[in-house]
Parts: structure tokens; sequence; C-alpha cells
């Protein structure tokens, strides 16, 4: 009826490399419990065996997210966002596609001790047309870089917006989907003017 509130749910992807925070800025900012699906790492995987795998800058991670991570939150009456977190690992990511259906936006969490695991990130959703924001996630002692250097490195179309956040800190994560879903709604207006016009 005319008049009514509108319940609206959204989808929003949070993905980037093996310890980029996915989990932490999910279960920050989520007003549920949110769903881990966490399984602990084998001494292979944390780097100790033959093969390490890729911990760089997360040495003391013992366990990583094996499906997905869910969680949500109520951004005000009637809008609330569903978050599905990917997992990190390579040995996953046949995991994403279906993660990634009905998506209206993503969150690529970045950690510039290790800016290159974002690179599989960035070019899922690009490929895909998915609107997505850039978090650098800061953590103790990383490279400090800018905005402009962090969307250099990873050769992003321009206007992908990068921002600066704290993936525990609540207040910081809100920020970061109110800026995912501001992008995502002006990159969705202009793909339906252009599609109309």
């Amino acid at each position: 009826m005319i008049g009514e509130d509108i319940a609206l749910t959204l989808k929003i992807v949070v993905a980037g490399g093996f310890g980029a925070g996915k989990s932490t800025l999910i279960g920050s900012v989520s007003e549920i419990r949110p769903l881990h699906s966490e399984e602990t790492l084998s001494e292979s995987e944390a780097g100790s065996g033959p093969h390490p795998s890729d911990t760089g800058g997360v040495e003391r991670k013992t366990s990583t997210t094996v499906a997905m991570d869910f969680g949500r939150i109520t951004v005000h009456a009637g809008l609330s966002l569903h978050l599905f977190g990917t997992p990190g690992q390579d040995r996953f990511r046949f995991l994403w596609e279906e993660l990634c259906e009905g998506a209206l936006a993503a969150v690529v969490l970045a950690d510039t001790r290790r800016l290159e695991d974002c690179f599989a990130a960035v070019d899922h959703f690009e490929r895909r047309r998915i609107p997505f924001v850039v978090a650098v996630n800061r953590f103790p002692g990383a490279p400090d870089h800018t905005e402009h250097d962090v969307a250099q490195a990873l050769d992003l179309d321009g206007g992908t917006p990068v921002v600066l956040c704290d993936a525990r800190d609540r207040a910081s994560g809100k920020e970061v989907l109110i800026r995912t879903v501001e992008y995502a709604g002006r990159m969705h207006t202009a793909r339906l003017l252009a599609a109309v016009g």
C-alpha cells in the first residue's frame, strides 16, 4: 500500500586475501551473532611445513574461513544489509560465485603487507560488474599508503573508492558499508540510465 514502510534487504559480499580481516569486519558490525565457518589451520597451512602458504604478515593466525561468514546490520528502519564473507584461501575460491549471486555490491579488504592478495577479488568483481569499494584494513606495523597509492597499485578503474578502516572498530566498519551502498547506488543508477537513454 502507498505510504507503508517498505523493508529492503541488500546483499553485500566481503572479500579479500587470507587474513585481511573479513571475519573481523563482519563480526564487528553485525547486530546478530555472526555465523563463522572457521577451521584450525594445519601446520603446513600455517607456514611451518614443506609448502608454506600465504601467511606472510599473519603468522599468529590459527584458523581460516572454509565456507563463508554471515552477519546482518540494520542501517535504518526498513533497510538492512546481509553480509557474506568469502573464504580467503585460494583453494576455497570456487565458493565465490555462489556467494556473489544477487549481491548489490562488495567490499574488498586489503592488507598493505600483502596487497597482491587483493588482485583476485578485484578481478572477480570487475569481471562480473559488481560495484565494490576497497577498504584498507590498517594493521599495526603495516606500510602506510594513501588511498591514491592503493588505487594505483591495484590498477582500479577510475572512481572506485578506496577507504582506510579498522575492521575491529564498529564505527569504522559501518562507514565502509555506507560508502559501499552509496557507491553501488550511483553505479546501478548510471547503468540504468545508460540502458534507457
